[in-house]
């Protein structure tokens, strides 16, 4: 929601600043109007056009960055989730509790993450650390007959210690990683860039679209920045396609 709202402000800001400009410009005397002032509004917003065309640049970066990071994490959760359940079949009946209760930790996880009731997602869902936990347990009660056993449980201590690694990590990586002073420094770059702009031009049909649609697709810009930001909301997010495939497999 709050991309939608700092997307909104932000192109409301930017054509505000230009038809004010537009309206303004031919009010000012004469002395605020001459070539000398002109060149000093010009170069002053070109010095702001390079810095804004690298931050936003570096922003686009980090939050594809950040996106790709999380997706990657997700997909190696739940192949590490399927992995677990593997050496537990592996080892016999014996495993079937511990099995049932990873079940109900992943559909409870997957409810939690990706919510269909449109609630917001769980950071860190205790209910959810809770089943994990049983599942430890279960596998903690669990005494290896053979060496072939002992291997296998050496196997599943492993692989369940990556998926609690793998779990905090996704939890640290939840929030968004773009700072809001920078994004507030940007859009009054931004501001002050599109007012330059308007500085001197003619109040025409066709300047008056270009700023419009200019002003429209940086908001846009920034959108999509937030958006990703936030992987698990919003209309860009993780699917939870690789967790619903670890729970159909754990299931069967």
């Amino acid at each position: 929601m709050i991309e939608h709202l700092v997307a909104l402000a932000t192109f409301l800001g930017l054509v505000l600043a230009s038809f004010g400009c537009l309206v303004l410009h031919p009010r000012l005397p004469e002395r605020h109007r001459n070539e000398e002032t002109h060149n000093v509004v010009r170069l002053t917003a070109n010095i702001f056009v390079v810095m804004t065309s690298l931050v936003l640049g570096l922003l686009i970066n980090s939050s594809k960055t950040a996106f790709d990071a999380i997706d990657h994490n997700v997909h190696a959760f739940a192949t590490e989730l399927i992995l677990l359940d593997r050496t537990l079949r592996a080892y016999g009946p014996d495993t079937a509790e511990a099995r049932a209760r990873l079940a109900v930790y992943v559909d409870r996880a997957i409810e939690g993450t990706w919510p269909t009731t449109g609630e917001a997602p769980v950071v860190e869902d205790v209910a959810a650390e809770k089943l994990l936990d049983d599942v430890g347990a279960a596998l903690r009660d669990l005494h290896p007959a053979d060496d072939e056993r002992a291997e296998l449980k050496i196997e599943w201590r492993q692989r369940f210690q990556k998926i609690i690694e793998l779990r905090w990590a996704l939890i640290e990586h939840w929030d968004g990683t773009v700072p809001a002073p920078l994004l507030a420094v940007l859009t009054a770059w931004l501001t002050l860039i599109f007012a330059s702009f308007s500085y001197r031009a003619p109040a025409n049909a066709v300047v008056i679209t270009t700023l419009v649609v200019g002003a429209a697709l940086i908001s846009s810009a920034l959108f999509l920045i937030l958006d990703m930001d936030s992987p698990f909301t919003g209309s860009i997010r993780v699917p939870p396609t690789a967790m619903e495939t670890a729970l159909a497999h754990i299931r069967r």
